[in-house]
C-alpha cells in the first residue's frame, strides 16, 4: 500500500476511508478506547481563554461595526464590514460551549455572552441550550428525532444553495420572532405553543418541534426573551433617532454571519443518513475534522469546530483542548486508522462531495 500521505490530512494516498456503512452496526472499540484513555489529562476549561477570546471577538466586532456605519469610503466600510462579521461569528459560535461545559465551570460566563452577544445578536443561549445536546444522544443523531440533521447529501441538488442562502434573512426573522411574536404570545396561547415549538431553536430539522422548558431553563428563557423583546424595539426606534443606515449595515454584517454559520454546517456532516439509528463510529464517520495545516479552516469553523467529527467522540472537550487531543488520537491509532477517515482537506472539497451525492442520488430516483 502507498503510505505516502496527503498534506492536508495525513490521509495516507490511494488508501481507502473506513465509511459509516461499515459501522452502522459495530464500534471500532479501539478507537473509543483510546478517545477516553488518552484525554483524561484535559477536559478542563479554562476561564481565562474563553473570556479572553470571546471578549476579543466582541471588541473587534463592535469597533468594526462602528467604523463600517460612519466611514465614508465604500471599499473600507465594506472591509470593515466584513471583519466585523468574521468577529461576530467567532464570538457567537461560543454558544456552541455554552451547551457542553458543565454549569459551574465558567461562573458569569453565560450571563456575559448573552448580554454582550447573544441578546444583542438575537441569539441568545437559550436557542441552543437542550436543543444541541438532542444532536449528541446516540439513539437520535441522525434520525427524525434530531434538532440539528437533514440527509443533504441525498436531497435534490437545487436544497444545497437554497440551505445556505435562506440564511441571509434569520436577522430579520430573529427581529419578527422577539419583537412580534413574543407579546403576541403573551396575549394569544396558541402563537406563544407554536412560537416555542418552531421558533426557538437553532434547528435545521423542519419536523423537529420543541418541548416545552424545564427547571432553570424556564427561567432564563423568561429573561432572555424579555432582553430580546425590548433590544428589537430599541433597534426599530433607532431608525427614528439615528436613521436608516446603522440598523441597514447591522443587518448586512449580521446577515453574512448567518451565511457563514450556514456553509459552516452545510460542511460539519456528511448529511449520508437516512433515518437509522448509528453507533457512535457510525456517527463519528459521518461528521468531518478539518485539521491543520490549512489556516483557514479555523476562520470558518472556529472555537474548535473544525474538530467537528472529534467533538462527537468527545462532546464535553473544551474547545482549546481539542487540538492536543486531536494530536494524541493521530499519534496512537496512525494514519490508517478510522479515526484519520473523518479528516478532510477543507470546504470546498466538502461541498464539492456533498454536490455529489445529491447528484448520484438524484439519478437514482
Amino acid at each position: 500500500m502507498n503510505t505516502q500521505q496527503t498534506f492536508e490530512t495525513g490521509q495516507p494516498t490511494g488508501a481507502p476511508r473506513a465509511t459509516r456503512a461499515q459501522f452502522v452496526t459495530n464500534d471500532d472499540k479501539d478507537m473509543l478506547r483510546a478517545a477516553r484513555d488518552l484525554v483524561k489529562d484535559l477536559g478542563q476549561a479554562k476561564a481565562s481563554i474563553y473570556w479572553a477570546d470571546m471578549l476579543a471577538m466582541a471588541a473587534i466586532a463592535y469597533a468594526a461595526l462602528v467604523g463600517a456605519i460612519l466611514v465614508e469610503n465604500f471599499a473600507l466600510a465594506v472591509g470593515l464590514g466584513i471583519l466585523s462579521s468574521l468577529a461576530f461569528y467567532r464570538a457567537l459560535m461560543f454558544i456552541h460551549e455554552l451547551t457542553h461545559i458543565h454549569r459551574d465551570a465558567l461562573p458569569g460566563f453565560r450571563l456575559g455572552w448573552n448580554l454582550l452577544i447573544g441578546i444583542p445578536l438575537l441569539t441568545p443561549s437559550f436557542m441552543y441550550e437542550g436543543v444541541h445536546t438532542l444532536h449528541h444522544k446516540r439513539t437520535q443523531y441522525g434520525t427524525i428525532e434530531d434538532p440539528e440533521y437533514l440527509p443533504l447529501a441525498l436531497m435534490k441538488p437545487w436544497s444545497l444553495p437554497l440551505f445556505v442562502l435562506i440564511a441571509l434573512l434569520a436577522p430579520i426573522a430573529f427581529m419578527i420572532r422577539f419583537g412580534l411574536l413574543v407579546p403576541l404570545g403573551l396575549l394569544i396561547p396558541p402563537i406563544r405553543r407554536l412560537t416555542w415549538q418552531r421558533a426557538s431553536a437553532l434547528s435545521i430539522n423542519p419536523d423537529f418541534r420543541r418541548k416545552p422548558p424545564e427547571g432553570d431553563l424556564k427561567t432564563r428563557v423568561f429573561w432572555q426573551e424579555l432582553g430580546g423583546f425590548v433590544w428589537s424595539w430599541v433597534l426599530v426606534g433607532s431608525v427614528f433617532v439615528i436613521g436608516w443606515k446603522p440598523l441597514l449595515v447591522a443587518l448586512a454584517v449580521l446577515s453574512l454571519t448567518a451565511v457563514l454559520n450556514q456553509l459552516r454546517t452545510l460542511v460539519a456532516h456528511l448529511w449520508e443518513n437516512e433515518g437509522e439509528p448509528m453507533t457512535v463510529t457510525a456517527q463519528f464517520l459521518d461528521s468531518v475534522n478539518v485539521p491543520p495545516p490549512g489556516p483557514i479552516a479555523e476562520i470558518w469553523a472556529p472555537v474548535g469546530l473544525r474538530y467537528h467529527a472529534l467533538h462527537h467522540l468527545m462532546p464535553s472537550m473544551p474547545y482549546h483542548d481539542l487540538p492536543e487531543a486531536h494530536r494524541r488520537l493521530v499519534k496512537e491509532l496512525g494514519i490508517a486508522s478510522t479515526y484519520q477517515s473523518a479528516n478532510h482537506p477543507g470546504m470546498l472539497a466538502l461541498v464539492s462531495r456533498i454536490a455529489r451525492s445529491t447528484m448520484i442520488a438524484r439519478s437514482k430516483r
